[in-house]
């Protein structure tokens, strides 16, 4: 859930405007209920229309690729992955005054899972190393680039720049010196030489619904693409415990150079995110926060 505006430029959506928009798209659904689904999205707001389906509209001119990209590839991949991902059913133009696309989904059941409260944290590991592991088979044609899908060294300048600014947020207490070395180690490692594969590349905890513990189902594909395999294992340092962190790498069979790229690439994510949504979005930054408490220990325990 967010407080505040998340983005200077960000669209001022409220249930008043999808209820236009859905009524003047989709009359079959006007006479649904339509009420705003609090989540800790970044780019898009969602919506709930009815029981059995959500709305899903870009806050700012940065998420329109998100729905143009997922209503291409969602009903490509759904059939390749062992989990259920989105289901596009409408597909919404800009109208209103609001002026951008989007969608209507199918609901998805399911609970966003939490650090430091999975009810069996080793069986998501291994859930969540599968899907990856599907993710990395895919072999369709013409991928895009993932969303942070290139070499470690693009995130430089903004990762470091980051790192500056938490320098002046003394009352984050965050030993800046120590994730400086960890992003360092990470630019060292050998960058991936193989074929690029595919990524979801955004697997954050609120991209996850989980039920009885299980991962269920896999959402929000808008960075989805072909690149370094270890954009996929933001999971280790974002959401599991050390021991089910050994599962999931254990399971794909991660070697040493890109469980180190994997690391900077989630503290890298953890870091940009910090300063920014702070005072905005409790649910980012308290799982940037997560991140460079996991990442910090794990240094320790390797020293």
């Amino acid at each position: 859930m967010s407080s505040g505006q998340m983005h200077p430029d960000a669209y001022p959506l409220d249930e008043r405007l999808v209820r236009r928009l859905v009524d003047g798209r989709f009359p079959r659904w006007a006479g649904l209920p339509v009420e705003r689904f609090a989540s800790g999205g970044t780019v898009n707001a969602m919506y709930r229309l009815g029981d059995d389906m959500v709305v899903r509209l870009p806050l700012i001119k940065g998420g329109v690729s998100d729905v143009t990209a997922e209503r291409h590839w969602l009903p490509r991949l759904a059939p390749l992955l062992p989990t259920a991902l989105p289901e596009v059913l409408g597909a919404g133009e800009p109208a209103a005054g609001y002026p951008w696309p989007w969608s209507v989904y199918r609901w998805l059941p399911g609970e966003i899972p939490e650090a430091g409260a999975l009810t069996d944290p080793v069986a998501l590991a291994r859930d969540l190393a599968g899907f990856v592991a599907a993710m990395r088979a895919v072999a369709l044609p013409d991928a895009p680039v993932a969303h942070r899908g290139g070499p470690l060294t693009t995130q430089d300048a903004e990762t470091r720049a980051a790192l500056e600014e938490l320098r002046g947020l003394p009352e984050e207490d965050v030993d800046c010196d120590a994730l400086a070395a960890v992003w360092q180690d990470a630019l060292r490692a050998p960058a991936w030489d193989g074929p690029p594969v595919w990524l979801h590349a955004d697997l954050m905890p609120g991209n996850l619904l989980v039920e009885d513990g299980r991962l269920t189902a896999v959402i929000d594909f808008g960075c989805a693409g072909v690149g370094d395999p270890a954009c996929d294992l933001f999971p280790a340092w974002n959401l599991l415990p050390a021991g089910a962190r050994e599962v999931f790498r254990e399971t794909l069979g991660v070697d040493d150079a890109t469980w180190r790229r994997g690391r900077g690439r989630t503290l890298s994510q953890a870091l940009i995110a910090l300063p920014y949504y702070r005072k905005t979005n409790p649910a980012m930054a308290g799982n940037a926060r997560h991140v460079i408490r996991a990442v910090l220990t794990e240094r320790e325990q390797v020293r």
